[in-house]
C-alpha cells in the first residue's frame, strides 16, 4: 500500500538485525532467544513481518489474539502466549498449536476438556504478585498436569519484577525458581524451556539465563533502565515523524490552540504538525514538549490537537512547508526524554502509537 500519510514512523530492519545479534553475543551459545513481540511488537509493527519472524525458533506474545494473527501470516514454529489465557480462549489454543502459560488448576482443567493435545509453560510465582504456582507447589502442580494426557509442559519460567535495581529481591527469585526447578528435576529430565530473563535479566543476572531468554524493549534498541547501553551497544529502530502542513505568523496577544492554554508575545511565526494524540502522541506535552525540525529543537505551543499541534517557529527561518518534523528522531531528541517529558516509561510512548500511523520500513 502506498503511504500517502505525512506522518509515519519509521522502521529500521537493519538495526533490529543487528540487536538481535548484539543480545546472541552477551548471552552466549547455549542460549536461545524468545523475541517478545507483544503489543505490536512495542508499536513498530515488526511482528507483521514474516522475514523477521522467521528468525526465531520460538516468539513470545501476551495475548492469544496475537498468537493467532502470527498463524494467519504464516509462521508456522513454535508461539508462547507468557500470560496464562481466559478459558473461553482453549478452542483457539489448540486449534492453532498455541503454547500458553500454565499457572492454576482451574485453566488446567479447561485445557484437559479441550480433548486435543496443548502444550504449556508452568509458570512460578517467585515474587511478582502476579500469577504464579508456588514454588512448594510445584511437584503437586506437575503430578495433576501429568494426570491429563493431552496438556504437555515444555517449559517453566517466572518473571523477575526488578532486576533493574534490587539485587537482594532479584537473587531471592532467581533462588526461588531454583527452588522450583530442582522439584520439577524430580518429576523430569529435562524441560524443553526454562527462562526467567526478560530485558532487565538478561543484562544483569546471567545466573537466571538458563537456555532461553525473552528480550523486549532491549531488542529495539532503547533503554530497558539508565545503565543499558553501559551494558550492551543498540541500535535504536524506530522514529516517529511527521511534517509541516501550514504556516502562519500573528501578532502578539493570539490565542493558539483550544482552551487559549497559549497566548503569543511577541509577533510569532506558527507551524502546525498533522499528528495528534488521536495518533498516540501524548497531551501532557502541550506547552511543554520539542520537536526537531531541520535539527533544531523547536518547542511545541499550545494544547495538542487530537490530530494536530503547533510549534513556535519564530526563531527558526529556514523552516518550510514540507519540512520533516521528528517526535523523536534518537539524537536530538530520544525516546527516553519524550517518555520523561510525559512522566512516563519508553515502553508506553511506543506501545501507545496509534495504528493510524503508518509504519514505513527500511
Amino acid at each position: 500500500m502506498e503511504i500517502t500519510r505525512p506522518t509515519v514512523m519509521e522502521v529500521d530492519l537493519n538495526a533490529f538485525k543487528y540487536n538481535v545479534e548484539q543480545i546472541k553475543k552477551y548471552v552466549g551459545e547455549g542460549v536461545k532467544i524468545m523475541p517478545v513481540i507483544k503489543a505490536n511488537a512495542y508499536g513498530t509493527y515488526l511482528n507483521k513481518r514474516l522475514d523477521i519472524l522467521e528468525m526465531f525458533d520460538i516468539v513470545a506474545v501476551a495475548i492469544v489474539d496475537e498468537a493467532i494473527e502470527l498463524r494467519n501470516l504464516g509462521y508456522t514454529k513454535e508461539i508462547f502466549v507468557l500470560n496464562q489465557p481466559y478459558k473461553d480462549e482453549v478452542e483457539k489454543i489448540a486449534k492453532y498449536d498455541i503454547t500458553v502459560g500454565l499457572s492454576s488448576e482451574g485453566f488446567l482443567e479447561e485445557l484437559a476438556k479441550a480433548g486435543k493435545n496443548v502444550k504449556v509453560h508452568i509458570e512460578i510465582g517467585t515474587g511478582m504478585g502476579r500469577t504464579g504456582i508456588h514454588p512448594r507447589r510445584v511437584k503437586e502442580f506437575i503430578e495433576k498436569v501429568k494426570a491429563h494426557p493431552n496438556v504437555f509442559i515444555e517449559g517453566m519460567y517466572t518473571h523477575l519484577s526488578c532486576a533493574d535495581y534490587d539485587d537482594e529481591y532479584t537473587n531471592k527469585q532467581l533462588k526461588s525458581f531454583e527452588f522450583a526447578l530442582n522439584e520439577e528435576r524430580e518429576c523430569f529430565e529435562d524441560l524443553k524451556y526454562l527462562h526467567t530473563s526478560a530485558s532487565n535479566g538478561i543484562l544483569n543476572y546471567s545466573n537466571g539465563y538458563y537456555n532461553l531468554v525473552r528480550p523486549g524493549i532491549i531488542l529495539y534498541g532503547y533503554e530497558s533502565y539508565e545503565e543499558t547501553m553501559q551494558k550492551i551497544n543498540l541500535k535504536p529502530v524506530c522514529k516517529l515523524k511527521s511534517k509541516v502542513t501550514f504556516i502562519k505568523e500573528v501578532k502578539e496577544g493570539i490565542s493558539i490552540g483550544y482552551s487559549r492554554s497559549f497566548t503569543t508575545t511577541r509577533m510569532t511565526k506558527v507551524a502546525t504538525i498533522p499528528i495528534g494524540y488521536a495518533d498516540g502522541l501524548r497531551r501532557s506535552l502541550s506547552n511543554k514538549g520539542e520537536v526537531v525540525i531541520n535539527g533544531n529543537k523547536v518547542p511545541i505551543i499550545g494544547n495538542i490537537c487530537m490530530d494536530s499541534f503547533m510549534v513556535d517557529i519564530t526563531d527558526f527561518e529556514d523552516v518550510e512547508v514540507g519540512d520533516d518534523v521528528y517526535i523523536w528522531d534518537n539524537e536530538n531528541i530520544t525516546l527516553e526524554e519524550v517518555a520523561s517529558s510525559c512522566d512516563t516509561i519508553n515502553y508506553e510512548i511506543m506501545c501507545t502509537i496509534s495504528d493510524r500511523v503508518p509504519r514505513v520500513f527500511k
